[in-house]
């Protein structure tokens, strides 16, 4: 059986901190391969103004460039309106049947995993892969784990990761003000950056 972890995410723009994550999910549980998944019209930030979708999948291409088992795809980008994780997921294992999926996420994620649409159809058909990071410690991590596994059977494991203290909103807001990005994204994606003006 196949194993394939996911790293979805609005990636805007795509940074070391989700590199790491994918890195560290691939080592501790053995993945064949892992996609990013940057997604389309993301519902939960409807209210943000989101950088197009095709400078934020060329901006993930570049940095995962150098990193053969990781793999760029588009569903997401392809979908018309909302793109809905239960979905994404569904459409996978209908043509991917053999194929076993680990969605890797962050802490915060997991605490807010119940609110996105339908979580229980996400619970089905994939594992999670919880990275232990912002303020939750190990304590509140498998509790939260206890509860979702009581109410939807979900299959979660911890992910060790050193905490990156990074987020693409903080860099947007460097790069705005000017601040250096060097240490926070691939150099590929930092030139990219520079030479589209995005953030400014």
């Amino acid at each position: 059986m196949k194993k394939t972890g996911i790293m979805g995410g609005t990636f805007n723009p795509i940074h070391n901190g989700h590199l790491e994550l994918a890195r560290k999910a691939k080592e501790q549980y053995a993945l064949n391969e892992v996609l990013f998944i940057p997604c389309g019209e993301p519902y939960m930030k409807a209210a943000q103004k989101v950088t197009p979708g095709k400078i934020r999948a060329a901006m993930t291409a570049l940095a995962i460039q150098d990193e053969p088992d990781f793999i760029l795809s588009m569903i997401e980008m392809e979908h018309q309106g909302n793109t809905y994780t239960y979905e994404t997921l569904e459409s996978l294992k209908r043509d991917h049947p053999d194929t076993e999926y680990y969605f890797i996420l962050g802490a915060d994620n997991l605490f807010q995993i119940t609110k996105w649409v339908m979580p229980e159809r996400i619970f089905k058909n994939c594992c999670i892969l919880a990275a232990v990071r912002d303020d939750k410690t190990v304590a509140d991590m498998e509790a939260q784990i206890a509860c979702l596994w009581q109410e939807y059977h979900a299959v979660i494991h911890l992910l060790k990761t050193d905490c990156i203290d990074i987020s693409s909103s903080d860099i947007r807001r460097k790069v705005s003000q000017g601040e250096s990005i060097e240490a926070y994204v691939p150099a590929s994606v930092r030139k990219y950056i520079a030479e589209k003006g995005l953030y400014l």
